[in-house]
């Protein structure tokens, strides 16, 4: 699933490539900030977010596909929760799948993206050619797909995460924890974030 780069000058089909993936938004350049991770999220909420229906979110979390993993205090009587991570993987499936990628590759894909840091995961444009899915980290990985003739279609991991963070900052979420006394309330940061982006 990985995509190794090299550095040659771009061609011109190079920059039309170049052209081509900057217009879709696939060059692995958004910049975001990382949401507060004590905040969990109820299956209705993850659905809405997400845009899956909750069969699709059942059906998910039985085959372990990608399920809650905020789990409840021992003897508490909540249910478990899904994080912001868990969304986010929830919005990649169902785009990958509307797209017409097997379930066999996305679990592939999910279970590959599981072992990355939370961190780089804005940084990713998945690509797939229909069949295959491959991961890229930088312009250059996306350019060579293109040329290739094997990035048909991508999906700009910061993108969805940043149509999920205005969803979510619209939804319902719970708390995990009380934050230290210095620390301010995570849904402070996503209102300040809407905020800026409303006046500009």
């Amino acid at each position: 699933m990985a995509v190794t780069s090299g550095n040659q000058r771009a061609s011109l089909p190079g920059r039309a490539a170049i052209r081509r993936a900057g217009e879709q938004g696939l060059l692995c350049e958004e910049d975001v900030v990382a949401l507060p991770m004590d905040i969990g999220y109820r299956g209705p909420t993850a659905c809405a977010a997400a845009g899956v229906t909750y069969r699709q979110l059942d059906y998910w979390a039985r085959t372990r596909l990608v399920g809650p993993s905020v789990l409840p205090e021992p003897g508490a009587a909540s249910v478990p929760l899904y994080s912001f991570r868990d969304i986010l993987m929830l919005k990649v499936v169902k785009r990958l799948l509307d797209t017409g990628i097997s379930l066999q590759q996305i679990r592939t894909a999910v279970e590959h993206l599981r072992g990355r840091d939370t961190s780089d995961l804005p940084h990713i444009t998945l690509m797939s050619d229909g069949v295959s899915v491959y991961e890229c980290t930088s312009p250059t990985e996306v350019v060579e797909l293109m040329q290739g003739g094997q990035g048909m279609f991508g999906i700009a991991l910061g993108r969805v995460w940043r149509e999920l963070e205005g969803a979510l900052g619209q939804l319902p979420g719970e708390r995990l924890a009380e934050p230290l006394p210095d620390e301010p309330h995570p849904g402070d940061e996503l209102a300040r974030r809407r905020r800026e982006r409303r006046t500009g």
